[in-house]
């Protein structure tokens, strides 16, 4: 079951609502496309390099609880190999200033970014703040310290 939250935006600089609007693309879509506002036509990326991408824009989420999280667009990162640098890019529900877009060229062949192509997207989702508590040991469980492939994968 979905539900809105509402959210303020600022347009910083020339990326105002008559040249890009943050919007849904469909009725079913979750993920807001946020769009490469750059002062150049074009920013290439080296096979491995990465860039931080001014989204143009400035939130406000004004519902307590919820915070933005940055995915990667799935089309750019399979057929391109761009992707968000760091995963997931995490805009805190306190933070009035730009969004930036680190993206990585996960290709092995130089990648063009445009002004105003899309190159992520924001999903508005609830968190959870915990109350860290310090203890000498931690409880006993079936898989304890097993990491990385510990049950053979």
């Amino acid at each position: 079951m979905s539900s809105s939250v509402p959210v303020k935006i600022k347009y910083l600089a020339n990326a105002g609502p008559e040249h890009y609007k943050v919007q849904y693309s469909t009725c079913g879509s979750v993920g807001i496309d946020l769009q490469a506002w750059i002062r150049k036509d074009c920013i290439v990326l080296s096979p491995g390099e990465r860039h931080p991408f001014p989204a143009g824009i400035a939130l406000e989420i004004t519902q307590p609880g919820i915070a933005g999280f940055i995915f990667s667009r799935s089309g750019l990162g399979t057929k391109q190999g761009l992707v968000v640098s760091q995963g997931v890019g995490v805009i805190d529900p306190d933070y009035r200033g730009e969004i930036i877009v680190s993206l990585l060229n996960n290709s092995m062949d130089e990648r063009t970014v445009l002004r105003g192509q899309r190159i992520a997207q924001l999903v508005f989702m609830p968190w959870i703040r915990a109350s860290l508590e310090q203890v000498s040991e931690l409880s006993p469980t079936q898989r304890g310290s097993g990491g990385f492939g510990h049950t053979g994968f």
